[in-house]
């Protein structure tokens, strides 16, 4: 399994991979500033807590990154055709180019693809037989994360004892409903969608 690094010029994707980084880093930087390290500091919640959480937030941005610079199983101009396995090739109409079966040409990446489930936007990349394993670990850790802020999220207001000291000169929390809102509504939306999207590649998997 090839861990070549492969870049797609796709100004397309680089939004797509821009928006989702956005959502990491808004809700890396307020949920501990906001929630985390308040109740920490009064005893509320443990330092587990806050580590899982930007273990979690590690985790997440990492195989974004791998999963979106991962070589898919581009296929080379010029592959070599083992004598037993040429009956198993066909040429592709779109680049002239032999490729096993089950590939298929990417017309944003411009070439074939061994085993292309699909070309992801957001990682701006495609999905293949070498990334697959890639980009599934990074709808598992995306859950993880969208699921640890939701529960912060709710238990910040119905669960967690009021904060008995809060600095209300200072933006965050001056606007915490609002900022809490806003990330309780994107991971809900990722949560969502990712939840689909991984049961789906699931069930592909195991038929």
């Amino acid at each position: 399994m090839g861990q070549r690094i492969h870049f797609v010029v796709d100004p397309q994707g680089w939004c797509c991979m821009g928006l989702i980084i956005f959502v990491w880093l808004y809700n890396t930087i307020f949920i501990p500033k906001v929630i985390l390290f308040p109740h920490y500091e009064e005893g509320n919640i443990s330092v587990v807590a806050v580590l899982c959480y930007y273990f979690c937030s590690l985790f997440c941005i990492a195989s974004l990154f791998r999963a979106s610079v991962a070589d898919p199983g581009k296929l080379p101009e010029n592959p070599k055709i083992p004598i037993t396995e040429r009956e198993h090739w066909e040429l592709c109409n779109k680049c002239n180019m032999m490729r096993p079966k089950r590939s298929h040409h990417c017309s944003r990446c411009g070439h074939c693809v061994r085993r292309m489930d699909h070309h992801c936007p957001w990682i701006n990349n495609c999905v293949g037989e070498d990334n697959h394993w890639l980009f599934l670990q990074l709808c598992f850790y995306t859950q993880v994360l969208s699921s640890y802020t939701l529960i912060l999220d709710f238990c910040h207001y119905y669960y967690f004892l009021p904060l008995k000291k809060e600095n209300w000169d200072v933006f965050v929390f001056r606007h915490e409903l609002a900022l809490l809102r806003i990330s309780a509504f994107m991971g809900l939306i990722i949560l969502c969608g990712i939840s689909r999207l991984f049961y789906t590649q699931l069930m592909g998997i195991f038929t």
